[in-house]
């Protein structure tokens, strides 16, 4: 694939919020489940005084939330914290899949090393491991790892001074607090 000319940070972020909001609009329902349907929807200011309103995906879990421009309501902050000066960009969350998987995508006016020194010592602090690697390609990437099956994944791409990042979790659902 050919790309031409820099890409933007709004265009980092509009795609990136896309593959955050697919991702989980790709969770499966599981078979046998009943009850009620997912009920979120996700805002995306178009103008002052005015929005646009997405449906969730008919196939979305009933249990993943995700939502554009804020912290879709039971988060786990604690586990994926915002680095102070962030914009949140887009988030989901489900934490009744086993394991429960969160996503945040956001944007900072800071380099890239500033990000991944900040969610590596938040990680660690929560005893999670790094693992060997440092990219993927010419995208800076950092894995964690805790115990046998709790994953965390940072990515970073850093264009006009603005570093836009995706961080997603499989944690157990414990730990998604």
């Amino acid at each position: 694939m050919t790309v031409f000319g820099n890409p933007r940070p709004a265009t980092l972020a509009v795609l990136a919020a896309g593959a955050a909001l697919a991702l989980a609009a790709c969770n499966p329902t599981p078979s046998g489940t009943t009850g009620t349907s997912a009920s979120a929807s996700a805002s995306i200011p178009a103008t002052a005084g005015s929005s646009i309103t997405a449906s969730p995906s008919p196939s979305a879990s009933p249990n993943t939330w995700a939502t554009v421009g804020a912290l879709v309501e039971g988060f786990p902050q604690q586990l994926l914290p915002l680095m102070p000066g962030a914009t949140v960009v887009s988030s989901s969350f489900d934490k009744a899949s086993a394991p429960a998987t969160a996503a945040l995508v956001a944007s900072i006016t800071a380099p890239t090393a500033s990000v991944i020194d900040f969610y590596t010592k938040a990680l660690e602090g929560q005893g999670f491991k790094a693992v060997p690697g440092e990219a993927v390609g010419a995208v800076a990437s950092k894995d964690f790892v805790r115990g046998d099956s709790e994953t965390v994944n940072l990515s970073v791409v850093e264009a006009a001074g603005v570093a836009t990042f995706t961080i997603g979790a499989n944690v157990a659902a414990e730990s998604a607090k």
